[in-house]
């Protein structure tokens, strides 16, 4: 897991207007939980931009005025409007205690319905995992060279290692798409398939109205 360190250091004072002026002074008022007791702390909001701005996913070294404590970044508040990091929470890690993150997946091969003209439309970029952080995986790939036009690709035909995903089983994470002129094509075939099936009907009711009657029975005849 690749590591990435932030530098904190401790507050003085808490409360609202405290939290505000560290914002202007371009700081995020920050919290890491999960070892004896809470630490509350702040670091310069531009450390926070591989952590926000990126597809990857880090283990973080804290460094609160030289005390380091590995961690990860458990939550992230932002501003509606401005988007500006209002504040953020950190997980101190244990080795023997499991740990949630949201795993990027990354697709490879060479899918035959990508090459028949479908398209790749991804359904969730991420997935929650569980692990050990020692076990906790950096991405999770997906082999796609087999997936044909219209198929999709569901949790539960993701292969684990030492991890387990909590989305539900059958949750679509992606799928090759059938092309426009592809559906059209097949939408016309169906088309021309129901009406041959409806003339055959038509044809073979008037067939029944116009054929032969049937012939008297002997009893009848006997009577005349």
């Amino acid at each position: 897991m690749k590591t990435l360190e932030i530098i904190g250091y401790k507050r003085a004072n808490l409360g609202k207007s405290e939290s505000k002026k560290l914002r202007e002074e371009g700081n995020v008022p920050c919290v890491v939980y999960g070892g004896k007791e809470q630490v509350h702390f702040y670091a310069p909001m531009i450390l926070f931009r591989p952590l926000v701005y990126s597809p990857d996913i880090y283990f973080i070294n804290l460094n609160i005025e030289g005390k380091i404590t590995k961690c990860i970044l458990q939550d992230i508040q932002f501003h509606p409007v401005s988007e500006m990091i209002l504040h953020a929470d950190f997980l101190e890690l244990h080795e023997e205690k499991m740990i949630k993150m949201h795993v990027p997946v990354i697709f490879y091969g060479d899918s035959p319905g990508i090459r028949q003209g479908g398209k790749l439309m991804v359904n969730t970029r991420t997935l929650l995992v569980q692990a050990l952080p020692k076990d906790m995986p950096e991405s999770i790939e997906l082999d796609i060279s087999e997936i044909e036009l219209g198929q999709t690709i569901k949790v539960k035909e993701v292969t684990v290692d030492n991890f387990e995903i909590l989305n539900s089983p059958q949750v679509s994470i992606a799928s090759v798409s059938i092309p426009r002129a592809a559906k059209l094509e097949e939408e016309l075939e169906e088309e021309e398939l129901e009406e041959g099936a409806e003339e055959g009907a038509e044809e073979g009711a008037e067939e029944g109205e116009g054929g032969p009657k049937k012939e008297d029975s002997g009893e009848e005849k006997g009577a005349e």
